[in-house]
């Protein structure tokens, strides 16, 4: 019975090592066959001989390949839809080729991982590897141009050119910016998004500014190494851009794609200010409808002379600048050698100001030349026009005159008319800008102003950077009636003009429609927490967001003191504390804070939605039961 009994227990232990051995092999072939699915996902697939790339199987292959080009699309791209059969029968020409060059594409839409790790901002972006290097594609979109680009850079012999952007660092870099008499320097932070999107333009603009004649050389410094220059010249964010002329700095207001800079810089190039050697060739070179400054010396050695040039240089995209050395040219407009002059132009004089506004300070320096320009920039009703408006726009409050201004031979004479009238009335309201504005050229502003549907022959509004105020209309001009509008405003006495539309009679949504003229009863209501999204009707981002938004509303519904708004920004004045600068633009006024909202920076999917709420409400929100 004992034998019997030790051989049962042998025989169950024997099967039990066997079992084990069984579901060991088992586990080994699923982990097999997981492995290798795992290598079949990584492999990429082909389509139209183009390389279909994704996060996982993206480096395996171009580390694998001496070179591939890579297109970034987008499904819906038309570009990138032009772009595919020509993608495609290159592709397939180069499978044949010797070097062989592989060509992918990869959705950005989907593989956005990817898409950020190189900065794709656009579609289609192409970016062709080297070796696992990355280099901007500059070629040919048809595809025999693309095969011929793609082949010489396949070649063993090709090297990319050298670097045309000159590397600075704080030892070099009084001595780089001193030696030439026009630089363009970008101080950079080598972690910075914009500096790495500017990058490859900024590169190219050097390579055709490298060759322009006379050559403008443009330079990089890292800043956050660099910190004696950064500091120096006042650096306080990336990529900042500074013009310099034989060492002396100025603000660079120019684009920032290749072409962009290249055009800005030449235009920089020689002075800002021509000389003119007769009161004959000066009146020819005035501006017949902005102001001109004219500096009146006794020779370019004046020490004046020097302080006009840098301020001229300062401002030249705005204002146009001459100089003049002849003493009879000096004393036939009744001035001084050492005078800086701004002359009105004629169109614009009246009996209500002077004709030209002298500065003598022989002394004066860059700062205080700007300052007497800034001041004397306008005339005393000048034309609001889109090629002024960024400089009136900054000189609030601001009168505008609407009706029909031309100053064409038949018009003007009536332009003129009505221009005088309202110069009669500003001459005693010197804190407010004066204008007149065409107002079939600015049918926008109209619409702020509430005038889209005024028959009026002449309406009159006030703009101040964040309130428009409006006049009743006039059946007949009357002085006093503007009078009376002007001195409201100046003592505090108006109500602003909103731009709403109007309040929704029925609003059953989920998410509540919010208008400028609901905007404090809906969103500053005290009670209730509000997240709303600031949108554009016809912003791509905004209709994406939008059944994302529906879905939180939705799901949120039930907590009666938490509201899931939007507002539509392009038709409603927005309150100056909601900042709008881009759409989709979100903030969260909470109960306690309706100062103060909160800007939401997140991610755009149910999960932050609810997780930014969970973190901000006031109030006791239920979110268990929403699927994320």
């Amino acid at each position: 019975m004992a034998l019997f009994s030790s051989r049962l227990n042998y025989l169950l232990l024997l099967l039990a090592l066997i079992s084990q051995v069984i579901d060991f092999r088992c586990y080994g072939e699923e982990a097999d066959e997981a492995d290798e699915a795992t290598d079949d996902d990584n492999e990429p697939i082909e389509e139209d001989d183009v390389l279909v790339l994704n996060n996982n199987n993206f480096d395996d292959v171009i580390y694998s390949r001496d070179t591939v080009l890579v297109e970034f699309y987008a499904p819906w791209c038309g570009h990138c839809k032009r772009l595919a059969p020509a993608y495609a029968d290159a592709a397939k020409q180069l499978k044949k080729t010797v070097p062989k060059v592989s060509l992918a594409k990869i959705d950005a839409t989907i593989e956005t991982e990817l898409s950020s790790r190189f900065d794709v901002n656009g579609y289609p972006t192409l970016l062709f590897f080297k070796n696992g290097k990355s280099f901007p594609y500059e070629g040919p979109r048809e595809a025999d141009g693309i095969v011929t680009y793609m082949l010489e850079r396949a070649a063993p012999s090709w090297k990319p050119p050298p670097e045309a952007v000159i590397t600075l660092t704080d030892n070099n870099f009084t001595d780089f910016i001193e030696k030439h008499e026009l630089s363009l320097v970008e101080f950079y932070a080598p972690w910075c998004g914009h500096c790495k999107r500017l990058a490859p333009e900024y590169e190219k603009a050097a390579q055709k500014l490298a060759v322009n004649d006379p050559p403008i050389p443009l330079a990089k410094i890292d800043a956050t190494i660099a910190t004696t220059s950064a500091m120096k010249y006042e650096v306080s964010g990336y990529p900042t851009l500074k013009i310099f002329r034989a060492g002396k700095q100025f603000e660079y207001k120019g684009p920032r794609e290749d072409y962009g800079i290249v055009n800005y810089m030449i235009s920089q190039q020689g002075g800002a200010s021509k000389l003119q050697a007769s009161a004959k060739e000066l009146q020819k070179y005035m501006k017949e409808d902005d102001i001109t400054i004219v500096g009146f010396f006794n020779s370019l050695d004046a020490p004046l002379m020097s302080s006009y040039l840098d301020a001229a240089n300062e401002v030249r995209d705005d204002y146009k600048f001459a100089h003049v050395l002849d003493k009879d040219v000096t004393k036939s407009y009744d001035l001084v050698a050492n005078s800086i002059v701004v002359f009105v132009p004629e169109r614009f004089q009246t009996e209500y100001e002077p004709k030209k506004h002298v500065l003598n300070k022989d002394d004066a320096q860059r700062s205080d030349i700007l300052s007497f320009i800034e001041k004397n920039q306008f005339p005393l009703v000048g034309h609001y026009n889109f090629n002024n408006e960024k400089k009136y726009n900054t000189k609030y409050p601001l009168c505008l005159v609407f009706y029909t201004v031309d100053w064409s031979f038949d018009y003007r004479k009536a332009t003129q008319i009505w221009r005088k009238k309202i110069a009669k009335i500003a001459r005693n309201y010197k804190s407010i800008t004066f204008a007149v504005a065409n107002e079939d050229d600015h049918s926008n502003l109209m619409k702020d102003f509430g005038f889209e549907d005024s028959g009026e022959d002449m309406n009159i509004g006030i703009m101040t950077e964040e309130k428009r105020y409006t006049m009743e209309p006039m059946d007949e001009f009357e002085s006093s009636h503007i009078e009376s509008f002007l001195d409201d405003f100046v003592s505090g006495n108006l109500k602003p003009h909103i731009k709403s539309q109007p309040i929704p009679k029925k609003d059953k949504g989920p998410v509540v429609t919010v208008v400028a003229n609901n905007f404090d009863s809906v969103v500053l209501d005290k009670s209730k927490d509000v997240l709303i999204e600031f949108y554009a009707p016809w912003c791509g981002h905004c209709q994406k967001l939008e059944p994302i938004y529906k879905k939180l509303a939705k799901s949120l519904q039930k907590n009666q003191n938490l509201v899931i708004a939007k507002m539509d920004a392009t038709a409603n004045d927005v309150p100056s504390n909601f900042k709008t600068e881009g759409f989709p633009t979100i903030y969260f006024a909470p109960t306690n804070n309706k100062e103060n909202p909160v800007k939401f920076t997140g991610g755009r999917e149910l999960k932050d939605f609810v997780k930014f709420l969970e973190e901000h409400s006031t109030v006791s929100l239920n979110t268990k039961h929403i699927e994320l």
